[in-house]
């Protein structure tokens, strides 16, 4: 789970996730979120339920295309294909390192021949329709980098286009579990603001008039956003109390400071990841 930056991120716009620390020699460089099975904070018990919900239509189609739009590594991506073997994938981002890690993923299951990890832009993308299109963490890679937040509804607006008829869309998104203080707001990512983000029932509100329904609705849990956070950093820690004399390791060390306070001084408990599981309404 990843979005067009660097994964899975949380789904925030301006994502705290966006560049993971890392170093210019490559022989001493951290290993890279080794840790994260997803890019995104979510359990293998969450995951399997969303890819039993996802691969329902690839199912009762005996094959059908699935569209990973953010994909990253695409770890939902392959586990859908292996929950429906006659299907297909493609998975769309910007980072060639996650695209990579990808494809190595999908050669080690059997997968190489039924998916493509494609380093694209995700904005106005002419692939689709799918079956099954996901956008985790990713709604923001959908709208213009100009457009102004929140960017739910464009993005929705999008997801619709992309699916076809009587198929799936798995949306993850960002959402406000309450009102940010300004305290709070001051400790996350940059220019953060109380407008950024929609509440759960608004957001659920904008898949509707985009014209789905949903079949279910889920959050993140405190437990999941904390094995997230873990392990998005827990290699570069590692790594920096074994090199702490290492060139790089002050900077490093600074962003990874950071990165843990924004998070648990800034949106820990305030900022939610909803995974919204969305029917296209049959146009008449």
């Amino acid at each position: 789970m990843t979005s067009s930056t660097d994964a899975g991120t949380t789904g925030t716009h301006a994502s705290p996730h966006g560049t993971t620390p890392h170093v210019t020699d490559a022989d001493a460089s951290p290993p890279r979120l080794t840790r994260l099975t997803f890019h995104g904070p979510l359990s293998e018990a969450r995951a399997d339920r969303i890819v039993r919900r996802a691969a329902e239509p690839l199912l009762r189609a005996s094959g059908g295309t699935v569209l990973d739009l953010g994909s990253g590594w695409g770890e939902v991506l392959l586990r859908v294909l292996e929950a429906a073997p006659g299907s297909t994938g493609v998975g769309v981002d910007l980072n060639g390192a996650d695209l990579e890690r990808g494809r190595a993923s999908a050669r080690a299951r059997g997968l190489g021949g039924r998916v493509a990890f494609v380093e694209e832009s995700a904005t106005d993308t002419a692939r689709g329709p799918a079956d099954v299109v996901l956008c985790l963490g990713s709604a923001h890679a959908l709208c213009p980098a100009d457009a102004p937040p929140p960017y739910t509804a464009d993005a929705l607006r999008a997801l619709r286009r992309l699916v076809a008829p009587g198929g799936r869309v798995v949306l993850g998104e960002s959402f406000w579990q309450r009102p940010p203080t300004d305290t709070e707001l001051a400790a996350m990512w940059p220019e953060a603001s109380p407008d950024e983000l929609l509440h759960l029932g608004d957001l659920t509100d904008a898949a509707v008039a985009a014209g789905f329904r949903p079949l279910w609705v889920e959050t993140a849990s405190a437990a999941e956003w904390e094995e997230f956070e873990a392990g998005y950093l827990a290699d570069t820690e590692e790594w920096l109390a074994s090199h702490p004399g290492h060139p790089e390791a002050a900077a490093l060390r600074e962003r990874a400071d950071r990165h843990r306070a924004t998070f648990l001084r800034g949106y820990r408990q305030v900022l939610g990841l909803a995974y919204l599981t969305l029917v296209p309404v049959a146009t008449d």
